[in-house]
């Protein structure tokens, strides 16, 4: 059975730094897009980060942008997010994804998710 599970989540103050790690399962995921996503409590899941199937492309929303960095490995079939200078309006469960419609940033395209991991930022 394919899937994906984040790793990597945890307490941090304002300022530090995560990685979050997001290994695959059941197949091979290289011709995938990967993603990540974000809900905080009370708010919809939002879009992070994504990249392509190649690595080559990557696509963030503007609050990440200079902060985040994802990255994948296609031999390992572990896609990661980097985190650095992390805000308390970060914190939310952080989720993985993968699609195979491209380099997108709809919560609809995306088949396989993980079951997340919490990321608090304490200020």
């Amino acid at each position: 059975q394919a899937q994906v599970k984040e790793s990597g989540g945890g307490l941090v103050q304002a300022g530090g730094s995560l990685r979050l790690s997001c290994a695959a399962s059941g197949r091979t995921f290289s011709s995938y897009t990967m993603a990540w996503f974000r809900q905080a409590p009370g708010k919809e899941r939002e879009f992070v980060a994504a990249i392509s199937w190649s690595g080559g492309r990557t696509y963030y929303t503007d609050s990440v942008k200079g902060r985040f960095t994802i990255s994948r490995d296609n031999a390992k079939n572990t896609v990661y997010l980097q985190m650095n200078s992390l805000k308390p309006e970060d914190t939310a469960v952080y989720y993985c994804a993968a699609s195979n419609k491209g380099l997108t940033r709809s919560t609809y395209t995306y088949d396989y998710w993980g079951q997340g991991t919490q990321v608090t930022v304490s200020s």
